[in-house]
């Protein structure tokens, strides 16, 4: 009969990828196992293809796990996050800071932000809905950063280092990181600590920004749009500064472990984590709007973003005497962000009238704070034998306040209203969630080649929100407060509530036919808990002048739930010189959350519509041809669309458009797939040279479902990356060159084309945003291990 895995969930040593992908232990499943013998779909990069090919985040991440799909969309957000095609909303430039589709893990802990991937041990991508041991948020699945753990046996120092020059920047860009192992009692107590800084150049110009904002003109010529210009060189130096590479990457970021071990059988992880990152802009263009460049941004303003987080954790390990294994995890997490952007366009795409003032243009000020906190509680057996179990209990406190304000610089004054600051909205919302769960699941070892796999969770979720709205520059509670006071009217203070509960489960079967050849078969499901949206409510009936706030039916939506077939096989073959995974799903998804947006005032909400299926099949595999040289390659294909007609899915320009059966799902490739080479010439005395080149072909990308109100097809792309490095026992030192070929792409797009070159009263929209590609960089890369 089959013996139990190892039930320690993390505690597999470090291991090389040099040889094979499949080597790697990984402990998706709560227990180590490599992936060659892993019965579930799950893919893994160690740290040594993240090292070779640079990938520093989650935004990097996507080219090399089959089925992920991530959309760079520059350092002022964590990109957006799709698996195996699971998203209905529009494609945006700005990304997201919070997923919740994607279950994303720093070892144990949930998270709702994004950490450099530094002294990382391993990646997990679980593919597929992982309801049944994950729960929350895994949707179409889960990303595990497996983080080095501390070591009481050795001190050791790992220190990094890279610089290199950006095409279409004017600045240089580096990092810097290091990693320390402190014993500080042999077998007892040993410290970790891993730090670095991103100084990453910008390439974005912001050339037109208002030098005074409502005394500078924006735009020199009113009229048509082929009338309209943004200036003379004369009327430009007189109105507007240039900032050139404002997309630019100042992070810090530290991870720091204290591991306490009072014997091998009890031992506890104490974690602080902390990551600040600022950026002055976005990292996309106005696609030539008022013939600005592919580089360039239009915008009248500068879009800084201050992201700033902060992880505490700990986490208790106990053996029960050699039965199961305790791991209790407790976990806090902050995140707060602050940005700012042009909102110009927004006004003038609501139609207010604003723009009867000469020199109008407007801007937002927004903040932000996310805080979570989880503790699960869980038991996997350890007494080997042909059947083995995990059970376990969640609960998840997520809260979110935010605060937003946009103003009109000089639009007081021009019109006599008693504002002087300008504020012309401000709202404020804050909502929170508590989800509660139990879950087990069972492993039966029929035979040593055979097992079964049962699962099940039971989750209940409350939600709750309060908003309000003022608009001081046309009515509301605030002009009646003397300025420079602010004060919500009552009747524009609203609250509302949601929840609901359910149960989601796991069947999965394995059968190795040899030693070499493993074949699954997995049918599960997941799902995304509704919520409250986040937008104040309406105070019915509607006061005169201009309201942005949700009607009843607009306030909440419910959960939407996946169900997954499929079915997988990996081989070894040839002595283990080939070694792939290929698997075929199908996923159909119901009460799908939807983007959509307020009748009044247009702020985005969610709500439930339609249903979709998302199918297709990955590989990824590992070809030793000879002792020095390697392929590796992944490929994926993702058909994702609807099955039910839907009215009025998608918005555009205040318009309601149906979508209907069979329209393709936005935000994920159809095709995908990466090829790699790494030839290895050895030099002796454990010396080397290693060089490596890997193309990455992203597919093409619905803006919209089904290109419907507006929808654009973004175009695939191919790029290249390259590396030569030597090898020594104590260093490593490299040169490298990504998007060797400086290619051009675009890689989302906010709004639609239906805004480019918008006129309103002769004012030029430049609402349409374009975000493109990183440009080409060329630059040195070291490495120090003591």
């Amino acid at each position: 009969m089959g013996i139990a895995s190892p039930a320690l969930a993390d505690a597999a040593p470090a291991t090389s990828d040099t040889d094979s992908n499949n080597e790697i232990v990984v402990t998706g499943s709560r227990r180590a196992t490599t992936l060659q013998n892993a019965p579930i779909n799950i893919s893994a990069v160690g740290a040594e293809a993240l090292a070779k090919t640079r990938v520093d985040d989650v935004r990097g991440l996507g080219a090399f796990a089959p089925g992920l799909t991530v959309i760079d969309t520059g350092p002022s957000s964590t990109g957006n996050i799709i698996m195996r095609g699971i998203s209905s909303s529009d494609t945006s430039v700005g990304g997201a800071n919070a997923n919740s589709a994607v279950g994303v893990y720093l070892g144990e802990v949930p998270l709702y932000l994004d950490f450099k991937l530094i002294d990382i041990q391993r990646v997990e991508v679980l593919q597929g809905p992982q309801g049944t041991l994950y729960g929350l948020g895994t949707l179409s699945g889960a990303v595990r950063y497996i983080p080095n753990r501390p070591d009481t046996s050795h001190f050791t120092v790992d220190v990094h280092a890279r610089g290199y020059a950006e095409s279409h920047s004017d600045d240089f860009g580096g990092q810097g990181d290091v990693a320390i192992n402190v014993p500080i009692i042999k077998d007892h107590v040993a410290f970790r600590t891993a730090t670095g800084y991103y100084d990453n150049a910008g390439f974005i110009d912001y050339n037109y920004v208002l030098k005074q904002p409502g005394v500078s003109n924006p735009q020199q010529v009113r009229g048509t749009a082929a009338q309209a210009r943004l200036g003379t060189g004369v009327f430009q130096n007189a109105n507007f500064v240039q900032h050139p590479d404002e997309n630019f990457e100042h992070t810090f970021t530290t991870r720091n472990q204290l591991l306490l071990e009072a014997n091998p059988n009890i031992k506890a992880y104490l974690t602080y984590a902390h990551q600040q990152t600022k950026t002055g802009g976005s990292q996309s263009n106005g696609a030539g709007v008022l013939g600005t460049g592919r580089y360039e941004s239009p915008k009248r303003y500068l879009e800084p973003v201050n992201r700033r987080s902060d992880l505490f954790a700990g986490e208790l390990n106990i053996n029960l005497f050699d039965i199961a294994q305790l791991v209790s995890t407790t976990a806090y997490t902050k995140q707060k962000l602050k940005g700012s952007s042009d909102n110009t366009d927004l006004l003038l795409d609501l139609d207010y009238g604003y723009e009867a003032f000469p020199n109008f243009s407007s801007y937002n000020t927004r903040t932000s704070e996310y805080k979570q906190l989880n503790q699960e509680l869980r038991l996997v057996s350890s007494h080997g034998g042909p059947f083995n179990w995990v059970l376990g209990g969640f609960y998840n406190r997520l809260k979110y306040d935010s605060n937003y304000a946009e103003y009109v610089p000089g639009y007081a004054a021009y019109f006599n209203i008693p504002r002087p600051d300008d504020l012309e909205y401000i709202s404020f919302v804050n909502t929170k969630t508590v989800e509660k769960a139990v879950y087990g699941e069972g492993t039966l070892h029929l035979t040593k080649a055979w097992q079964v796999t049962g699962g099940i969770r039971y989750y209940k979720y409350d939600a709750s929100a309060t908003g309000g709205t003022e608009t001081p520059l046309t009515g509301g509670g605030i002009r009646r407060t003397p300025y420079p006071l602010i004060q919500y009217a009552p009747s524009r203070v609203r609250s509302g509530s949601t929840g609901a509960d359910g149960v989601v489960w796991k069947a999965n079967t394995s059968y190795k036919f040899s030693d070499n050849v493993l074949a699954y078969f997995t049918y599960s499901t997941g799902y995304r808990t509704g919520n409250v949206n986040r937008v104040a409510p309406c105070v019915l009936p509607l006061p005169p002048g201009q309201n942005i706030c949700a009607l009843p039916n607009e306030l909440s939506y419910g959960p939407d739930r996946t169900r997954n077939m499929e079915l997988g096989i990996r081989i070894s073959a040839l002595d283990h010189r080939l070694q792939f995974t290929l698997d075929g799903f199908k996923i159909n998804w119901a009460g799908i959350q939807v983007p959509s947006q307020t009748v009044n005032g247009a702020t985005g909400i969610t709500v439930n519509g339609g249903t979709a299926v998302s199918q297709g099949g990955e590989f990824s595999g590992t070809f030793k041809v000879t002792p020095q040289f390697i392929v590796q390659g992944t490929y994926s294909y993702t058909d994702a669309h609807l099955t039910q007609d839907v009215a009025g899915l998608v918005v555009s320009q205040g318009v309601r458009y149906a979508a209907y059966s069979g329209d393709r799902l936005p935000g994920s490739t159809k095709n995908s797939g990466t090829l790699q080479g790494t030839y290895t010439y050895p030099l002796g005395k454990s010396r080397d040279i290693e060089a490596n080149w890997t193309a990455v072909y992203t597919g093409s990308i619905y803006s919209r479902v089904g290109l419907r109100g507006f929808g654009e097809r973004i175009p695939g792309y191919v790029t290249h990356r390259a590396s030569v490095t030597y090898h020594a026992p104590s260093f490593d030192v490299g040169v490298f060159a990504d998007n060797i070929f400086d290619k051009y792409a675009i890689t989302s797009i906010s709004n639609d084309v239906s805004s480019y070159n918008q006129v309103r009263t002769g004012v030029v929209e430049r609402y349409y945003q374009t975000g493109v590609l990183t440009p080409r960089r060329v630059g040195i890369d070291v490495r120090f291990h003591y």
